[in-house]
């Protein structure tokens, strides 16, 4: 067993090392998601072929060859989703952009939700971050406006053709409203979550993005990120929340930006 050890070279950790990270990065893009059940049931066919072939059973080893044979294609269409989203991941650059969110936007975004809250309205608000979203803005209208309570609100409001759809904020802006995001397709939701929060968790399975949701039915406001849902009890806890995802990092990526500049 020692002899093995002899032609062990640095290179074969470097191999074992990468490897262990790729699967383990596979395995947290997947986890809590349906991919899952898919990943189970492909294991499960594997092992149903390996037993036809150890059981000499032509016919069932055929239909499993014949299956098997078209797996990469079948994996493609099956995981299209989640390695759009594992290439997305892979394709961020190291050097992120300046700024997510001043804090002066967090207070604004936060007064708006529970003043929504309050009154029964529902909203969708989407926090762009490191992933753009052009994809997803072409079926909103562009507004390019000031991040304010007061122009939040006139959005969400009943009478406004746009209060259905989403506004998107990038860049301290208001950029698009009334977009129409991609509903998830996950069937372990919970049942009593509507169109809004389906909506939200559809788009945060697929980017980065930071999406807040106001339940006009509940009152409730919910942060949703890589396809999780949190609901928040109270104001400072959606503004911990909010700051441990953008200020901390506005923080840490200042720190990277002096280091670069010196």
């Amino acid at each position: 067993m020692l002899e093995n050890f002899t032609y062990f070279r640095w290179q074969d950790l470097i191999d074992i090392l990468v490897v262990a990270f790729v699967i383990n990065q596979l395995i947290s893009i997947i986890r809590g998601t349906r991919s899952v059940q898919m990943v189970v049931g492909l294991g499960i066919l594997t092992i149903v072929y390996f037993l036809a072939s150890v059981m000499d059973l032509s016919a069932l080893k055929w239909i499993m060859q014949t299956f098997l044979s078209s797996i990469l294609l079948i994996i493609i269409i099956v995981f299209q989703h989640d390695i759009r989203r594992a290439l997305t991941q892979v394709g961020k650059s190291p050097f992120h952009k300046d700024a997510d969110v001043a804090e002066k936007d967090l207070e604004e975004i936060i007064r708006t939700l529970f003043y929504l809250a309050k009154r029964r309205i529902g909203a969708l608000v989407v926090i762009e971050r490191d992933t753009g979203l052009g994809d997803f803005i072409e079926s909103g209208f562009k507004l390019d406006a000031t991040l304010t309570k007061e122009l939040l609100v006139s959005v969400f409001m009943p009478v406004s053709p746009l209060h259905d759809g989403a506004v998107i904020i990038s860049d301290g802006k208001i950029q698009h409203a009334g977009c129409i995001l991609p509903l998830t397709q996950n069937p372990y939701i919970n049942k009593k979550y509507g169109t809004r929060h389906r909506a939200a968790i559809g788009l945060s399975e697929e980017t980065d993005a930071v999406v807040l949701v106001v339940s006009e039915e509940t009152q409730e406001i919910s942060i949703v990120r890589h396809g999780a849902l949190t609901t928040v009890e109270d104001e400072i806890s959606l503004t911990n929340n909010l700051r441990a995802i953008f200020v901390a990092k506005n923080g840490a990526r200042s720190g990277w930006k002096n280091w670069m500049n010196r």
